[in-house]
């Protein structure tokens, strides 16, 4: 193994590992931001009410990504086993 495919394995982990975590991070971000306005708003000024719609719609999102997810995962994973011969040279 040479540095730079470990650098190279390694920076393809991190870049997959983003861009599963992106859609669940979008939307609470979303769903945060539009709490907060509406927070604001309203004067209502409750901690607990920030995280149950964020709970909710980060579940949701899961549930709604999880095929794509899947698939990524299988195909880096399959990725791996199909060229594990090659790594340990």
């Amino acid at each position: 193994m040479t540095p730079e495919f470990v650098i190279g394995f390694a920076r393809q982990s991190i870049e997959l590992t983003l861009s599963i975590a992106l859609p669940m991070l979008g939307v609470g971000l979303g769903v945060g931001v539009i709490v907060s306005i509406l927070q604001a708003a309203t004067q209502i000024q409750e901690m607990t009410l920030t995280f149950v719609p964020k709970i909710i719609s980060v579940f949701l999102a899961l549930l709604i990504s999880f095929p794509w997810i899947m698939d990524r995962l299988l195909t880096f994973t399959r990725d791996i086993f199909i060229n594990f011969p090659q790594y340990i040279k």
